[in-house]
């Protein structure tokens, strides 16, 4: 979440780095534009949890058919900014296990989609769009950020500076309709993408999450782009409030766990979207393992049962609603580095929490670069070859996506955590050591933070 306090402002300033460094890139790319003649393909293809028994019984999310489950959100740098056979290299990668790929219309990878009121550019995102058709990606698109002009700037380009500055920025209650006719015409041009998030964390309606959010503006603003989106596209599918489910050590909340406390505001935040929306047709929602403190309660690995919480959480107030994680976050953003292995480790037990608990949709925030040492990336950014990364988010669309039958599996080794379905299990060491463990009758030995797949 946007905010100045834990965590989050870390993770905010990080991802405004991003998309300062990306949208600035693209005014300089030429990148492949112009819309796909086709629309894109997509992939047909219980709480904590500790190796102890692991009985699947939580109910599938109401998806339609061949869900992905998982994919990508594009942020400042994509595989559209670097050369034409770059992008052809990873493309060609992503296409063996389509999957779900999420691109912002203002910032994240776009210029200013609208710096005139009523004159369009549409260049960047017919740019990534067109990535994620040659990929064979399931699109989806983040109606967010909003036109200088909307939230008190001038009108036209948006300027190097203001990008830091004010791209969080809410409009304007006087421009909610502008912004509402904005998302129309997104929805109006882009008829192959069917899947739309309204608006990100609360940016500018929620500027100290020490202070309740200005939840009753964000639901105004966005029943008017629900209203907009469908009355041109009757076929779209439309969800919100993409919220960050904060939490603390300790707090009057009544979704709590060994993870932590998530804030009240939070929760207040949701409860008056979910009763004053005119429509939704899933639910969006964010958030962090680490506490705004950047604890880690009990520990990293523990810390993971809040992603299965939270869903649960939401599945009993929203009924069959789809629940989407359009971000997660599992380090502390406080300098914590861990090598390569354990984040990995960390990652794999945190995507097991959304695959156990019934998410419907999680989203990678993938962190890519143009150049050097680039961590969680989904691809190299020197070779545009798969990481250990993107084969973890590819494995896991493959043998878990949304329709995938979790079967009841144990380890012997409580360090071990496992996950089932019936062709495929899937192992994680969760420990810096070497462990022997027995699941399915058959001995497994696993190298340190180790993750490993095997066929049933």
């Amino acid at each position: 979440m946007a905010s100045t306090n834990g965590g989050s402002f870390w993770r905010r300033l990080r991802r405004l780095t991003a998309s300062v460094a990306g949208a600035t890139a693209l005014a300089l790319v030429v990148a492949s534009c112009g819309r796909p003649a086709e629309p894109p393909q997509g992939s047909a293809s219980p709480q904590e949890p500790t190796a102890q028994e692991t009985a699947e019984t939580v109910k599938a999310p109401a998806v339609e058919e061949g869900w992905p489950r998982w994919g990508l959100t594009h942020t400042g740098v994509s595989a559209n900014n670097i050369t034409r056979e770059f992008e052809q290299v990873v493309a060609g990668r992503l296409q063996r296990t389509p999957m779900l790929q999420n691109q912002h219309i203002m910032g994240f990878g776009a210029l200013n989609p609208e710096p005139y009121p009523g004159q369009y550019f549409w260049e960047d995102l017919d740019s990534r769009l067109n990535l994620i058709t040659q990929s064979r990606g399931t699109p989806i698109i983040t109606l967010c950020c909003a036109p200088d002009w909307m939230k008190g700037g001038p009108e036209g380009p948006t300027e190097d500076s203001a990008w830091g500055e004010h791209l969080e920025d809410a409009p304007y209650p006087e421009h909610f309709d502008d912004f509402a006719k904005l998302s129309a015409a997104v929805a109006e041009r882009f008829k192959d993408v069917k899947y739309f998030m309204v608006w990100n964390e609360l940016k500018g309606f929620w500027k100290d999450h020490a202070k309740p959010a200005d939840f009753k503006g964000y639901t105004e603003m966005y029943n008017k782009v629900y209203d907009a989106v469908k009355k041109v596209r009757p076929d779209a599918m439309i969800g919100g409030p993409y919220i960050g489910f904060d939490s603390n050590k300790s707090g009057d909340s009544e979704l709590r766990g060994d993870w932590g406390v998530v804030n009240q505001n939070v929760l207040d935040a949701f409860n008056y979207w979910y009763e004053n929306k005119k429509g939704a047709d899933f639910i969006v929602v964010d958030g962090a393992s680490p506490t705004d403190a950047h604890e880690l309660l009990p520990d990293e690995f523990g810390a993971l049962a809040k992603f299965g919480a939270v869903t649960e959480w939401l599945r009993k107030k929203a009924g069959d609603l789809p629940i989407w994680w359009s971000e997660w976050y599992f380090v502390p953003e406080d300098g914590t580095k861990w090598a390569e292995p354990k984040r990995m480790a960390v990652q794999a037990a945190s995507m097991m929490e959304f695959a156990r608990s019934g998410a419907a949709t999680a989203l990678y925030w993938n962190p890519q670069a143009k150049e050097g040492t680039c961590t969680g990336c989904m691809w190299d950014p020197r070779s545009g070859k798969e990481t250990p990364t993107g084969k973890l988010v590819a494995d896991f669309t493959k043998w878990f996506p949304a329709a995938a039958r979790l079967d009841p599996v144990t380890s012997s080794d409580p360090a071990v955590r496992v996950l089932a379905q019936p062709q495929q299990l899937l192992l994680v060491n969760t420990t810096d050591g070497d462990v022997t463990t027995t699941v399915d009758g058959k001995e497994y030995s696993l190298k340190a933070y180790e993750i490993k797949w095997s066929a049933r």
